[in-house]
């Protein structure tokens, strides 16, 4: 029997947008922005920024896998964002930007290898996905103002310009999965 919660750690460019997309996804139960993958205790968002921490930033979820499996999450992952750029989303340039998925079990590894794989078959992508798939370090949540960004600040021009594209994109593609369709 499936663990009645599971979670996910993903990075894939600013978290403000994978956090405003699984807020909308069924079977996402909380979001939270924060910090993972880098070699500082307790880093700050200067610090990420700096490119100096080794941090990404990312986003982690708790799910209810009965709800939407972990291949269903990296589905909308992979949607939310462009895998095929090395340090950077857009405008976003850094390592702290990278594409990554930081499994929490051998069996979100064996997925998420599997995903990226059929992905590489499919040739989505002009370019290959350059998403790295590494075991969770130390998540560090990131500062208040940063949790549920979208929702409190949705007509700050980076959210009407970059984030409210994605959830468009997201509630277009995913409409079956989008909490608004429950």
């Amino acid at each position: 029997m499936a663990a009645s919660i599971e979670m996910a750690t993903l990075g894939g460019g600013c978290f403000w947008c994978l956090e405003a997309v699984f807020e909308q996804m069924t079977g996402v139960e909380s979001v939270i922005s924060g910090y993972c993958g880098g070699s500082t205790e307790n880093p700050d968002y200067e610090a990420v920024c700096s490119g100096r921490t080794g941090h990404a930033e990312v986003v982690q979820l708790t799910f209810d896998p009965r709800r939407c499996d972990f291949r269903q999450i990296l589905e909308v992952f992979f949607a939310a964002h462009d895998p095929t750029t090395l340090n950077r989303q857009g405008n976003d340039v850094g390592s702290q930007y990278r594409s990554v998925i930081f499994f929490h079990s051998p069996e979100q590894e064996e997925v998420a290898r599997s995903v990226i794989a059929e992905l590489a078959r499919e040739a989505r992508w002009a370019r290959p996905v350059v998403t790295e798939v590494l075991p969770v370090a130390t998540f560090f949540p990131a500062e208040n103002y940063h949790q549920q960004y979208f929702r409190r600040n949705g007509d700050q021009p980076y959210c009407v310009y970059v984030v409210s594209p994605k959830l468009a994109t997201f509630r277009k593609r995913f409409a079956e999965r989008f909490k608004g369709n429950r």
